[in-house]
């Protein structure tokens, strides 16, 4: 069914993107569209497209190709940047001023002009709406106070950025420059569409209306989701018309329909299943090493969990070698530190997991926790093929030291808007920093400027557990504004352990971006920020 406010051009480009989505059900061997991409996902987490909301990793890639940023990461070297809607920028000499300069030309699907004074908009709106992203600008200084007067245009092509304190410059251009939260947006639309107060952001729930090389023209919540070529991009023009993405919940019916051609790309598939189609005839696995942890988090403002000793027991509960050599062969490396490997001060490989299993430790650890006989508690997890494996292993580690876990596993939505909102005792999930240094992640998983409930700080996961260390959030600043690269580095070398010992979650893997893939998709191309759809061919 076509919605009544659907123009005639969209309404004709959404019934032809559902011809072509249903075509991947075909019987074996069906061909999928030359000039399409066409991707098995389990897309269930999808709740909205507003780059101020957006916290779900698979969103966030969709709305990397439907809405471009300030800045975009080096596609050959995360650790660069490179110009994308800003064609080049000033830095003045304190670094408290960053002017960009845009491309000239911008415009909206449509084919309406897009300009510096709707980016500036765009971002204030951020900090206005207060959502969760709205983090990414305010722990850099702006406020709902100061926000309009720091973000200006001062023409139609030049943004100005005015920061409180001199921040490392690429720092600033990773963390607010190449994320989500400098889209530029229809301010017109938007303002139109606004439903008491929310500038758009009811109407952002499912469309976008951003400039990019893609637009959404479908989404059917819980079945696919349809991008369609931005034919008024500025850039180069996508070589495909189209991505259609089917949510496929299950592993094996992903795989299924890879080796039948169904689909082109498979993004959840088990390591059985990789291991099984590595190396045959028409097909590829790919895979690069991302900035996602996938962790075990713990409420600390429940009675059991609040013990820093209990916490650090679990640890010893988790078998990271037996682990990474089965469930996570393809998945993922044994990783304990809040930085991921990669990133500007993190600890290396060796250093960034100390842990191994060990009962007699965990035993020694809850006892001295007042827990001798241990306690029993609930863990929360999702759908993501690796979750169950781990959490069964962890509950048999955890009953020979008398700790009873509850697995209670649910879509990926209900488990989001469960952690985020307190309500656990324990869950595991994973978290992705948007930046190659160690802050993205210290920002979020260590500290929290504000552990009220009334904070609602629903992007922050130390906030999501309760936890708050003042020392801590300290050293976090003290490293954000140290000059000196190599002092920078040792306070987050010693912070990570020290948040090892006393932290709010038992960071277990570092991920993989992995996917199977059929080899008539030529020039994928990604890194462990961005999949760059619009570079795809066949």
């Amino acid at each position: 069914m076509i919605p009544k406010n659907l123009s005639k051009n969209r309404a004709v480009a959404v019934v032809t993107a559902a011809a072509l989505l249903s075509s991947i059900s075909l019987p074996a061997l069906a061909a999928t569209p030359d000039s399409a991409l066409v991707m098995a996902w389990n897309i269930d987490a999808i709740s909205t497209f507003d780059p101020a909301q957006v916290g779900e990793v698979v969103t966030n890639e969709l709305l990397q190709n439907t809405c471009d940023s300030l800045v975009d990461f080096d596609p050959a070297d995360e650790s660069k940047v490179v110009p994308l809607l800003a064609k080049s920028w000033d830095v003045s000499e304190d670094r408290k001023q960053i002017t960009f300069h845009l491309n000239e030309g911008l415009t909206f699907p449509g084919g309406a002009p897009a300009t510096a004074n709707e980016l500036a908009w765009s971002m204030q709106r951020v900090v206005l709406l207060g959502y969760g992203n709205a983090a990414t600008l305010t722990e850099y200084g702006f406020t709902k106070e100061n926000v309009k007067e720091r973000i200006t245009a001062t023409d139609d092509n030049t943004l100005v950025l005015t920061l409180d304190n001199p921040y490392p410059t690429n720092l600033i251009l990773q963390a607010i420059g190449a994320n989500r939260v400098s889209a530029l947006l229809d301010q017109k639309t938007l303002t139109e569409e606004e439903v008491d107060g929310d500038l758009g952001n009811k109407y952002l729930a499912t469309n976008t209306a951003c400039v990019g090389p893609y637009k959404l023209v479908q989404w059917n919540a819980g079945e696919s989701i349809v991008l369609e070529a931005n034919e008024d991009y500025y850039g180069t023009q996508p070589k495909l018309q189209r991505v259609l993405v089917r949510h496929v919940a299950e592993p094996g019916t992903q795989r299924l329909l890879l080796t039948q051609g169904d689909i082109d790309i498979a993004r959840d598939l088990s390591p059985d299943d990789l291991a099984d189609l590595d190396g045959k005839p028409g097909l590829k696995v790919e895979r690069v090493l991302k900035p996602q942890l996938f962790f075990w988090i713990f409420n600390s403002l429940d009675p059991v969990f609040k013990e820093e000793k209990v916490r650090l027991a679990m640890r010893y509960l988790i078998d990271y070698e037996g682990l990474g050599k089965s469930v996570m062969t393809y998945l993922g490396v044994p990783r304990a530190s809040f930085a991921q490997l990669g990133a500007t001060g993190a600890l290396d490989a060796a250093e960034g997991q100390p842990f191994t299993l060990d009962l007699e430790k965990a035993k020694a650890l809850l006892t001295e926790a007042g827990y001798p006989d241990g306690f029993e508690a609930s863990v929360l997890f999702g759908t993501l093929p690796h979750s169950a494996p781990i959490a069964q292993s962890i509950q048999q580690n955890a009953s020979k030291v008398g700790v009873k876990l509850n697995l209670e596993r649910m879509a990926n939505a209900q488990l989001f808007a469960r952690i985020r909102g307190r309500e656990f005792q324990s869950g595991m999930l994973a978290w992705q920093t948007g930046v190659p240094d160690a802050h993205g992640n210290a920002s979020r998983l260590v500290y929290n400027p504000d552990n009220s409930a009334e904070a609602k700080l629903t992007q922050i996961p130390a906030w999501r557990a309760g936890f708050q260390n003042e020392e801590f959030n300290a050293r976090v600043k003290e490293a954000l504004l140290e000059s000196d690269p190599e002092k920078r580095n040792q306070i987050y070398y010693q912070l990570q352990k020290d948040v090892m010992e006393k932290g709010p979650m038992a960071i277990m893997f570092q991920m993989y971006n992995i996917l199977g893939m059929s080899d008539k998709v030529k020039d994928w191309s990604w890194n462990g920020f961005r999949v760059y759809y619009d570079t795809a061919s066949k």
